[in-house]
Parts: structure tokens; C-alpha cells; sequence
């Protein structure tokens, strides 16, 4: 008998997908995020790849996860724990439960917990779900494999093609329980197998049979659940992953300079998604070459520049440091670029597939000399958007490299974006020479009010010039070493710099009588601006800052920094930005909460620390 479930409406909800590396659980996660952007939910995602290339079936390094927040108004964070756990298999749920809420809701493929499988989980026992204590009521377990077979029963499919769609079955399961039509997942998959029609229809078979069995078992749930959409602002909306919106946001800033963008890139996890991006896009005049290594990589996209390209690199922690010498040129040369750096956990290979913040000093000093850069931090993926745009337009209006910090929490994850009108942005103008400077033009000829040189491309009449690594005289250009010449040069490159006009830093929250300041910057936006407004509710007064322009800081630091009682600086690593913020700004002692996990921040943590902070007599 078909009993009537109830359908109960949320106000948000965390589900996330787990499994082997090879099971498709970004696919899966990816598609649930796109079609609750299609409806109107606001979104954040969280991918969580492996950091091994690919760790044997079954085990436990091998798991892959990705998590999707969806909310009916906006969310800030991927979400602390979730509301529904798939699990693909028993490793998956050996090391992903620790994510699931006490009273979440379990999904199980019951055929890939056998002996073998709870061997390679290093489970002790058969009764798996006791040994975790986990309540059974909870838990959806169904045989996902067996009934995956049964849809392509008859077909002349080999075994290993069938169950490439396991995770469709489960997509199909999560968007029954969810109210999700499934007609949007089937137009998601149309699309992206438009080459493989086949491939497109087999999984859109999976998914009905998924949302089928739901529907027609009830799963063993009481009721399904429908998220309303509530957006504020009316237009056209997109899933977009932050590396995606990087590469946009710097063909939007050529197409405003009326500028070709060439992108000199070697591949690196996890940045190498803005190469691939930017390649799709031949039919906007964008250029990419991938090189043979990351000084290649940056040299290239120097030589772009100085032919009058708006020119980009990009890369990630170890790739920052090889660049090193050939970014260097660029501040040398004062030729306009942008360095993208999608940070995660170091040293060395450290952690490529792990989200943290360790490049920032790297980033403000890790080049020989005085060699001063802006550096820019996006908040998070679609503000990787304005953040990719402003940076390449303080490159181009102030001839200067600039590194433009993200990393792989906001270059993986996704959100719901509204598309901008371009004609809206802010305008763009590269700092040109004139047709007055000609036959008068030297290289350092410099604007009185920014110090800014004027650009002049190779072949224009009138403005032959030579550039190079050499320290050169700032009136004529040629080469000089002469002592005075050269403190002058240092001085003038670190003052077009300082002179860069930036917004003043936006506090949220208690702006005016806050007992505790909150201040980051980059990524962890979202989760110190949940963990506020969490310690708001509870009747505390806590406000916000998070810093994206990092050098030059915005001329309100100092005002902002010293204005409340007790001040906490919250990153990603062991007290970079509270580093530098001591050395800018005198007699600034904060307090400090630092993590090198490789994972994002806890909200409930966050919130905890702060809230000891606030309870301690004395500021620091």
C-alpha cells in the first residue's frame, strides 16, 4: 500500500555526498547544488578531495565528500555538520559520520558493506552501525548497487559502465527526499552529454529510479522536505565555483579595458580549474598557454604584458614560490599582471587537495629586495568575481603586479551567483602614455599625483624604450647603479603602491559599542560572519571585519583595529595577518585563533572560542 508522506518545509539544509574517489560524488553534489540555484535556494559547497592521486578502492584515504548548504535566503558557510549523509560505501561511513548531526539522516548502499569492505574500513565487527553507534532508525540502507543493475537488466552494458551511475541512484534518492524536480537534473545531464546522448540518458534512467524508489518505499522516512527560494534581488542566476569565477571575472575586466587577456599557466592543484576555464573561451579573445613550469608560466604572461595584454598566472603555494624571480620583473619593469594564488596546505606538496592560508607573508614579502605588491583576498566563490576584476584593474591603471590570494575552499566550493551587467562594473583605464609624450617618452616617466609610469607597447611611434631586470635611471631609463638612483627607484615603487586608493574596511554587526571585534580576511568570511551573528543571537555584542584589500590596507585600519575593547584575528594559519597588522598599525595586541587543519573553519568552535574570549576580564 502507498501511504501519503508529509512534506515539511525547511528554512536550510546540509546534505553530503561520500564515497570512493572514483564514485562521482562532485558530480553528484555539483548537480543538487546547480538545480537548488536553478530554483532560487541560496547555496555554498564544499568539495573534499583525497590529497591521494588515487588511493586503492575501498579505503579509508580514498574517501571523497562534498557538501551542500542550501538555505531559502542566504548562507554563508557550507554548514558545520549535515542533515543527510550519503554514504557510497563503509569507508565512507567510518570517516564521514563525524560530519553527520546526531539526528541526521544516513544513506547506505547496503551491497558495499561486505566482509571485504568492512575489512578495508577497518570495522571490527559485522554490526558496523552499532559499533558507531548509530541508530538504525535513522539509517536509509538500500541495496543502491542491486538496483542499479536491475535498470540496465537486458542491456548490453559491461558491469563496469553500470556502475559508474551508483551515484545517480543516490542524486535520484536525495532529490525525492528533498522535492527537487527531477526534470532539472535531466536537462543538467542533456547538457553536459550532449557529445554522449547515450551516457546522458543512462543516468537520467538512474536518477528516475532513484527518486522511483524513494517515492515509492518512502525510503523509511515520515516525510520529505521542501526549501523555499526567498531571493532578494531579482535576475538571471548561476551555480558558479570560485576558480570559475576568477576566470570571469578577468575577461570582464579585458572586455572593460577593450584589452586582449592571455593567461600563462602551468597546471597545479588547486588552481589548474582557471586554466581550463579560461581555454573554453577562444570566442572572447582570450589566450591561455600552458608552459612547461611555473617560472615559464609567469614569464610568458610578462611578455604578454609588455606587449599590451592584460596578462595573468596562475598558481597555487609551491607554484607562488617558483614564480618568485619572474614576478620580481614584473615589479622591476612596473608592467601590469595578475598573480593568482590559490592557497592550500604546506609546505611543500603539504596538502594539494586541502584548503589554508599560509601564503600571505609569501605573498607581501616573499621576493628578494624591496619589492612591494598589492595583494587582494576574495571572501568567497563569487566574490572571487570582484575580486579577479579589481585586481586586474589596479594592475592595469597602476602598472603593477598584483596577487590576488583565494584558496581552495572558495576556488572548489560554489554559490549561487547573479550575473552582473558589464556595462555596470566599474570602468577600466590602463595608464597609457599620451600622443603629447611622443618623441619626449622615457620608461619612468611618472604621473605627480600616483607615481604611476606611463605604458607605452613596443612599436609605437615615437616611444622606443628598454626595459629589463637591471635597476635603471628614473629619468632617462638606461641602465644605473648609481647608489642615490636607486634608493629613490626603491622608494618610488614602494610609494605608486601605498598611494593606491582602496575602500575603507566594512564592519558588520555591533559596529558602534561591540565588546569583540572579529577580524579576518579572505575565505573565512562566511564562517566568522555566521559565528557573529551566532554570538549576536545569544545576546552578546560582536562585530566583524574581513579584510579583502591586504596591501595597501585600507586607510580606516587604524581608526577601525583600535576602536573596540577586545580584538580576535582569525586565520588559517599561525598568526600571519595578526603579524603583519602588529607591524602596521602601533600598539595593536589582539588575541588570536589560529588552525593549520587543512579544513575550513567550525562555526560551533569559532563560536565557543570567542565566547571564552569575551567572558575574560581583561583585553590582552
Amino acid at each position: 500500500m502507498n501511504l501519503k508522506i508529509e512534506v515539511k518545509e525547511l528554512n536550510e539544509v546540509v546534505v553530503r555526498f561520500s564515497g570512493d574517489s572514483g564514485d562521482g560524488m562532485q558530480l553528484a553534489g555539483n548537480i543538487f547544488s546547480t538545480v537548488s540555484a536553478e530554483v532560487g535556494n541560496d547555496i555554498s559547497t564544499f568539495p573534499d578531495y583525497p590529497a591521494d592521486i588515487r588511493a586503492p578502492q575501498g579505503s579509508l584515504t580514498g574517501v571523497s565528500g562534498f557538501q551542500i548548504h542550501v538555505g531559502e535566503t542566504e548562507v554563508f558557510t557550507p554548514g558545520d555538520l549535515c542533515d543527510v549523509l550519503v554514504c557510497m560505501n563503509a569507508a565512507a561511513l567510518k570517516t564521514q559520520y563525524r560530519f553527520a548531526k546526531p539526528q541526521a539522516t544516513i544513506i547506505i548502499d547496503t551491497d558495499s558493506f561486505g566482509p571485504s569492505d568492512l575489512k578495508k574500513a577497518e570495522f571490527k565487527t559485522d554490526d558496523y552501525l552499532s559499533e558507531m553507534g548509530i541508530d538504525t532508525d535513522r539509517v536509509v540502507a538500500c541495496p543502491l548497487t542491486t538496483m542499479v543493475k536491475a535498470c540496465f537488466k537486458g542491456e548490453d552494458m559491461d558491469n563496469k559502465s553500470i556502475l559508474k551511475s551508483r551515484n545517480m541512484f543516490a542524486l535520484g534518492l536525495v532529490c525525492w527526499l528533498f522535492n527537487r524536480d527531477v526534470k532539472l537534473v535531466s536537462n543538467f545531464l542533456k547538457k553536459k552529454f550532449a557529445r554522449k546522448p547515450d551516457v546522458a540518458n543512462n543516468n537520467i534512467k538512474v536518477v528516475r529510479a532513484g527518486y522511483d524508489y524513494g517515492h515509492n518505499v518512502h525510503a523509511g522516512v515520515p516525510a520529505t522536505y521542501r526549501i523555499e527560494s526567498k531571493v532578494k534581488k531579482p535576475g538571471r542566476y548561476m551555480d558558479i565555483t570560485g576558480n570559475k569565477a576568477t576566470a570571469y571575472g578577468l575577461i570582464a575586466a579585458a572586455e572593460r579595458a577593450g584589452m586582449t587577456l592571455f593567461l600563462g599557466s602551468y597546471p597545479i592543484t588547486p588552481a589548474t580549474d582557471i586554466l581550463h576555464e579560461l581555454s573554453k573561451h577562444k570566442s572572447c579573445g582570450v589566450k591561455t598557454m600552458q608552459c612547461e613550469d611555473e617560472i615559464s608560466g609567469c614569464a610568458s604572461a610578462i611578455g604578454a604584458s609588455f606587449a599590451g595584454a592584460l596578462a595573468a598566472t596562475s598558481t597555487s603555494g609551491p607554484g607562488l614560490c617558483l614564480k618568485s624571480e619572474a614576478m620580481n620583473l614584473a615589479v622591476m619593469d612596473e608592467l601590469p599582471l595578475v598573480v593568482i594564488d590559490v592557497q592550500r596546505g604546506g609546505p611543500s606538496t603539504g596538502l594539494p587537495t586541502k584548503s589554508e592560508q599560509g601564503d600571505l607573508l609569501q605573498a607581501l614579502y616573499g621576493r628578494n629586495g624591496e619589492s612591494p605588491m598589492p595583494v587582494i583576498a576574495a571572501l568567497s566563490p563569487t566574490h572571487c568575481f570582484d575580486a579577479a576584476y579589481h585586481a586586474a584593474r589596479i594592475a592595469l591603471e597602476h602598472l603593477t603586479p598584483v596577487v590576488l590570494l583565494t584558496d581552495a575552499f572558495v576556488a572548489n566550493g560554489s554559490a549561487a551567483w547573479r550575473l552582473p551587467d558589464i556595462n555596470k562594473l566599474p570602468e577600466i583605464h590602463p595608464h597609457r602614455v599620451t600622443p603629447d609624450m611622443k618623441d619626449d617618452y622615457t620608461p619612468y616617466h611618472r604621473d605627480d599625483d600616483l607615481k604611476v609610469r606611463y605604458w607605452a607597447v613596443p612599436g609605437q611611434e615615437g616611444f622606443t624604450h628598454i626595459l629589463g631586470g637591471l635597476e635603471k635611471d628614473g629619468k632617462t631609463g638606461n641602465i644605473s647603479t648609481n647608489p642615490e638612483n636607486h634608493d629613490m627607484m626603491c622608494r618610488l615603487r614602494a610609494e605608486k603602491i601605498a598611494r593606491i586608493p582602496v575602500p575603507d574596511i566594512k564592519v558588520d554587526g555591533d559596529c558602534e559599542d561591540a565588546d569583540l571585534l572579529i577580524v579576518g580576511f579572505g575565505g573565512t568570511y562566511g564562517h566568522l560572519h555566521t559565528a557573529m551573528e551566532t554570538l549576536r543571537r545569544a545576546g552578546h555584542k560582536v562585530a566583524h571585519a574581513q579584510f579583502k584589500y591586504i596591501n595597501p590596507l585600507p586607510a580606516n585600519t587604524t581608526e577601525v583595529l583600535m576602536k573596540y575593547k577586545k580584538v580576535v584575528v582569525a586565520e588559517q594559519n599561525l598568526g600571519q595577518f595578526a603579524a603583519y597588522l602588529r607591524g602596521k598599525v602601533d600598539g595593536f595586541v589582539p588575541y588570536q585563533y589560529n588552525e593549520c587543519k587543512g579544513q575550513p573553519f567550525v562555526v560551533a568552535e569559532l563560536t565557543k572560542a570567542f565566547e571564552d574570549i569575551l567572558q575574560l576580564n581583561q583585553p590582552l
